[in-house]
């Protein structure tokens, strides 16, 4: 169970500059790690804002865990990040000061079978910037045909 991955939002790569990494504990209840240990989540339409003096992961699904009855959670609730205060100082200043996003880049098990969230400060990308990317992707994959059949 240590290690693996439960959701990765491969899209940020694409949108944003990713610049600074750190991962981040959640404040879960005990339907969502079931249904986390089932291996469904998406965080691929997430967000992490910042509200006080916190950190708050917005619009991440967990799905309803089915044995849980009435006891379930809301699927898309707001969940605060556990990180230590260097940490969200420095995001919050980011956010606040350069108006960087915070964007949840991978949901995974620990060493120890907690669930962690990697997040990430974030520059949205500009069209040409992505055009650019899309670009030297391909130009990456041809190079690598040519070379192949050349031997």
């Amino acid at each position: 169970m240590s290690g693996k991955l439960i959701a990765e939002n491969r899209r940020a790569r694409f949108d944003y500059f990713l610049e600074d990494a750190m991962e981040a504990g959640l404040v879960l209840t005990g339907s969502e790690v079931k249904s986390l240990r089932n291996g469904r989540a998406n965080i691929a339409e997430s967000y992490a804002a910042v509200e006080g003096d916190e950190v708050v992961l917005i619009n991440a699904d967990i799905p309803p865990y089915a044995q849980a009855g009435r006891f379930n959670h809301e699927p898309r609730r707001p969940r605060k990040l556990l990180l230590h205060r260097k940490q969200l100082d420095k995001l919050i200043g980011a956010v606040q000061r350069e108006g960087r996003t915070i964007i949840p880049t991978k949901l995974y098990w620990n060493d120890k079978g907690i669930a962690k969230l990697e997040v990430a400060l974030a520059k949205g990308k500009k069209a040409h910037d992505k055009r650019e990317a899309v670009a030297e992707r391909d130009w990456q994959r041809d190079k690598a045909r040519l070379l192949r059949e050349r031997g």
